[in-house]
């Protein structure tokens, strides 16, 4: 025994070289097949920075003019290429600027990890120049973190950081690294984790609980799923539309689930949610089973908890335990990968057909569309609309490009009306709604997916909050695609205070600047639309641009987003117009 453990040594010690810890972290994000970081150098991260200048064949920088960029645009890369963004930066302003960002992958269960500088060892807590307690901070909002003090710590901490963050409910980590761990010099040898005592990424299947879950759908007369992004991040697109075609019932998606099945499926009935569908909001409170897949029962989703779904039976296809009975109770829970999942049930699934009850979704979208969104697309007002934009770049791009929407209005309008035939195409911030995630989202997105077009849709309030990650697409020549629908308002905000305030529109008018010559001095080729007649051209003439290009779109100041569930009102109280 002995003799087998010196074996296992001297193997080590023989594979291993003496290298730096800032040498390591390179090595390290090799290992892991990372040829691609976002952020910002600073003091207490240059020795990184300085081996990361020796590595320039092998792994590619993108400087981003802000830290909060740089997370977002690991966020863009991660949701489209499905593997783990990275993210780094220095100590202190620079750490607290990842912070945003790291709290909208956690809540959005996107895989990223974070690299920050942290202040020499024997610093620590002296309230040194750029020195903040980053994992005391960062806690709340991540899925792991670690303060790495010692440079024979970084590569078994790194291995652990990339497995949980991209293991069983995806999340960020944060890794905080002193400078004398960067400095000091170790034994390299990188083993990548495959597990974690007490961590289980993915609960095993309950085969019993699939037996009963098969049993409520097989009997059921109005059976309805709801899909969320768990479907995409388990990669269970497939099985999510054989399920539907086989019981043959309605669907319909979270923000996040939009593009994890074809929009012009005819079992896709739209979206549920505070903007969404009508039918699918109303319906779900006439339902007899209703069949969760990898949502979570968000607020904006069920309106008011003591009216949602009372009437039915649920079912909660889950990965993450946490979720299960939180917010809404599950009648029969089956945890696991959500493609395991689908797979354990579809061949106990009967071959069905819900003729009727499908009919009751196509009565309420004609009467949503009659009284909504043939006004919202097809308009016959003066002033543009945000949706006849959006329905023109689906006519252009053949609904097949990435879009990347901010948060506000814009946002709901992209994802009511947006046209997908491939999954990974919605990008937009979901359970925290960040104001400025668009421009770099969509700057990883398409460094993600370089094959695919990729439009931002944004609004003229989120546009300002990161519009200097110009820069980014500048430099690198990217050819994002950038739309900015301009109101001259907080539109959502304004929505709200009309609604509900009395319009007392406080603190909600903007008094914008010139985008276009913005844009024309980065270089960037522009255009206003201000008429109709001049949008079909405009857009046409920018999904055909193989170079960067921005479009603002002039639309009606007061042009609200309906349908629209109040808060704290029940779903079947949507209001139609």
């Amino acid at each position: 025994m002995e003799t087998l453990k010196a074996q296992k040594k001297d193997k080590k010690k023989s594979t291993s070289i003496r290298i730096t810890g800032a040498e390591a972290i390179i090595h390290c994000l090799l290992a892991e097949g990372v040829d691609l970081i976002y952020g910002y150098p600073g003091g207490a991260i240059m020795p990184v920075y300085d081996e990361l200048y020796k590595f320039q064949d092998k792994l590619t920088h993108i400087l981003t003019r802000h830290e909060q960029g740089a997370t977002h645009a690991a966020q863009g890369y991660a949701r489209v290429s499905g593997r783990v963004g990275v993210a780094m930066a220095t100590s202190g302003p620079g750490a607290t600027n990842l912070v945003t960002g790291i709290a909208d992958a956690q809540i959005d269960s996107t895989p990223m990890v974070c690299i920050t500088g942290q202040v020499a060892r024997h610093l620590l807590g002296s309230d040194a120049f750029q020195e903040t307690d980053i994992v005391g901070i960062s806690t709340p909002v991540t899925k792991w973190n670690y303060q790495i003090t010692r440079a024979e710590e970084i590569p078994e901490i790194m291995a652990k950081a990339f497995y949980i963050a991209k293991s069983g409910r995806p999340g960020p980590v944060l890794v905080d690294i002193t400078k004398n761990a960067q400095f000091d010099e170790l034994d390299f040898v990188y083993e990548k984790c495959t597990g974690v005592r007490s961590y289980k990424p993915a609960p095993a299947p309950d085969l019993s609980a699939i037996e009963k879950a098969a049993e409520l759908i097989n009997n059921a007369k109005k059976p309805y799923i709801v899909f969320g992004q768990g479907v995409i991040l388990g990669e269970a697109e497939e099985q999510l539309k054989a399920l539907v075609e086989k019981a043959g019932i309605p669907a319909a998606w979270t923000i996040l689930g939009l593009s994890a099945m074809d929009t012009d499926h005819p079992l896709n009935v739209g979206m549920v949610g505070m903007h969404g569908n009508y039918g699918p909001n109303v319906l779900t409170n006439e339902c007899d089973v209703l069949v969760a897949i990898g949502m979570r029962f968000d607020d904006r989703v069920t309106g008011n908890l003591e009216t949602y779904a009372k009437q039915a039976k649920v079912i909660h296809f889950e990965i993450d335990p946490a979720e299960v009975n939180k917010n809404v109770k599950a009648d029969v829970a089956v945890l696991g990968n959500a493609k395991q999942t689908l797979e354990l049930l579809l061949p106990l699934v009967n071959k069905n057909e819900h003729k009727e009850w499908l009919a009751e979704f196509e009565k309420k979208h004609k009467i949503e569309y009659d009284t909504l969104i043939e006004k919202d697309i097809y308009p016959t007002k003066p002033g543009l609309t945000m949706g006849e934009v959006i329905e023109q770049i689906n006519v252009a791009s053949k609904h097949k490009a990435v879009i990347v929407s901010d948060v506000g209005q814009h946002q709901m309008i992209a994802c009511r009306y947006a046209k997908f035939k491939q999954t990974k195409s919605n990008i937009t911030s979901g359970g925290l709604g960040t104001m400025g995630f668009a421009l770099p989202a969509a700057i990883g997105a398409k460094m993600g997916a370089m094959d695919r077009e990729v439009v931002a849709i944004i609004g003229d309030g989120g546009y300002q909050m990161t519009i200097q990650e110009l820069g980014v697409i500048f430099q690198h020549k990217l050819p994002v695609k950038i739309v900015v629908l301009n109101n001259d308002h907080l539109g959502m905000v304004r929505q709200w205070q009309e609604l509900f305030f009395e319009r007392r529109y406080a603190s909600t008018v903007m008094t914008n600047p010139d985008f276009v010559k913005i844009a024309e001095g980065y270089h960037i080729k522009s255009r206003r639309v201000v008429e109709r007649s001049e949008l079909k051209d405009a857009v046409e003439e920018m999904m055909a641009s193989k170079d960067p290009y921005f479009l603002e779109v002039r639309v009606e100041k007061e042009d609200n987003v309906f349908p629209m569930v109040p808060t704290g009102a029940s779903i079947s109280d949507i209001i139609l117009k």
